[in-house]
């Protein structure tokens, strides 16, 4: 819109006030986490922006900057979160939440690649964009990086929690690529599947944030369940939601159904299950404005048909 030349200068305030409410919403219909979540989002795109400053020099930083472009950030945010509810946000909070941001990065660049992607959050995904020498040297670039901040926590625990979840990603992968040929694919493989792929790396963001800030170990117990529960549940809405891709290992439950309502009945009663399951372990934390943040995520499980 063009303003005259002379308009008064309110045309102007509101003009720039209604363009930058146009860009918050949709920055939101982008990312629906800002409007809850947008102080942590801050933080944490505040630390990783630190922590890729570490490397400016390096060959790879303008791919992970644009890698890193468009995520929502849901598991670093589980992590402040969890921690906050037990403990409080440090350094040491931002430099994992790093990490695990990192590592879904780095799931992504080699998902995208098995799956010929051709479209990742609204743009070119990182393989079409660099190339795949580019993309599978970054992944392991990118495993340099979740080392180094791991050596910086000095906590075994974690080390070994996020070497854990890295292999178990790996191998969801590989159970998925193997089913994807079976003609007897159950729910049970889809749940094993979509609980190593996705809901381990929810589950160690909600563990790692409880370690470091001190919790309990009841409350670091009830935080993983609620991680690990929560993520399930968020993996099976996506599927009900892209239902149609036939790429989709949920896909291959619908053709063997003799009846596709009767899969998409049971998807949204495990739907319900796991999401009340992650509801379930937060009753026991004690109440707290980030515990409330916590069960709010648990809203973005939510499926309407």
């Amino acid at each position: 819109m063009k303003i005259p030349a002379g308009a008064p200068r309110f045309i102007y305030v509101r003009q720039s006030f209604l363009i930058r409410l146009i860009l918050d919403r949709k920055n939101i219909e982008i990312n629906p986490l800002l409007e809850t979540y947008g102080k942590y989002i801050k933080r944490i795109d505040q630390a990783l922006e630190d922590e890729l400053s570490i490397y400016s020099e390096s060959e790879f930083i303008e791919p992970l900057k644009y890698s890193l472009e468009g995520g929502k950030r849901i598991r670093p945010i589980i992590l402040n979160l969890s921690a906050e509810t037990v403990g409080k946000i440090d350094e040491n909070v931002l430099a994992a939440s790093c990490a695990v941001e990192f590592l879904h990065m780095e799931s992504i660049i080699h998902d995208d690649i098995i799956d010929n992607e051709t479209m990742r959050r609204q743009k070119e995904p990182f393989h079409i964009k660099y190339g795949y020498n580019t993309s599978v040297l970054t992944g392991d670039f990118v495993l340099g990086l979740i080392l180094a901040i791991s050596s910086r926590l000095d906590n075994a625990r974690i080390t070994k929690d996020l070497a854990t979840t890295a292999m178990l990603m790996s191998e969801g992968e590989m159970i998925e690529g193997r089913l994807e040929t079976s003609e007897d694919v159950t729910f049970d493989d889809y749940l094993k599947v979509i609980e190593y792929k996705t809901a381990t790396a929810f589950e160690v963001a909600a563990r790692a944030g409880a370690i470091i800030a001190n919790g309990t170990d009841e409350q670091i117990e009830l935080l993983t369940s609620y991680g690990k529960n929560l993520g399930i549940a968020y993996q099976i809405r996506d599927d009900l939601l892209d239902w149609k891709n036939e790429d989709k290992l949920f896909n291959l439950l619908i053709k063997k159904s003799s009846d596709p309502r009767d899969v998409f009945n049971k998807m949204e009663e495990l739907l319900k299950e796991f999401s009340e399951k992650a509801r379930t372990s937060l009753r026991k934390i004690p109440d707290s404005d980030a515990k409330m943040n916590l069960d709010n995520l648990i809203k973005f499980t939510s499926f309407k048909a």
